[in-house]
């Protein structure tokens, strides 16, 4: 095998025996298998385009880190909305804990003003309120800035 085929079956695995209903098995090895060629293929069109920059394990390990990334980033906004827009309580962090395979204090801290900045341009509304500040916030004297 080829690096390029061993890097398309570590991110492309065969399911395990008994682990796809029996009906479904030659459709998913198929999917697989369709999954892996098409991965080779673009390592290989990678790599030939620029074989300095496109090894391609640096390169299938720098793309994990980028899909990583975008579902980190995700799950902040999640618990963005259902801390600060869900009404009329937000969702407790115990569940949201369970839910994002945090603790409770990871979820508390997990997201910031810029998460919800996100959320509200999403949805269009505005949070229940936003608790948490920042140290370049003023103080919440009910005075003017």
């Amino acid at each position: 095998m080829s690096v390029y085929e061993d890097i398309a079956a570590i991110l492309h695995p065969m399911p395990e025996p008994g682990a796809v209903d029996p009906e479904f098995h030659s459709d998913v090895r198929h999917d697989v298998d369709a999954a892996r060629k098409e991965t080779v293929l673009n390592l290989e069109a990678a790599s030939d385009a620029d074989a300095e920059n496109n090894e391609p394990l640096l390169s299938a390990i720098a793309a994990a880190k980028w899909r990583r990334d975008l579902a980190e980033a995700e799950i902040r906004r999640l618990v963005a909305y259902g801390r600060e827009f869900t009404r009329p309580r937000p969702y407790r962090l115990a569940d949201l804990a369970d839910a994002s395979g945090m603790s409770i204090s990871g979820v508390r801290t997990t997201y910031d003003h810029a998460d919800v900045a996100d959320v509200q341009h999403a949805l269009g509304r505005k949070p229940r309120e936003w608790r948490a500040t920042t140290p370049d916030d003023p103080p919440d004297d009910g005075g003017t800035p």
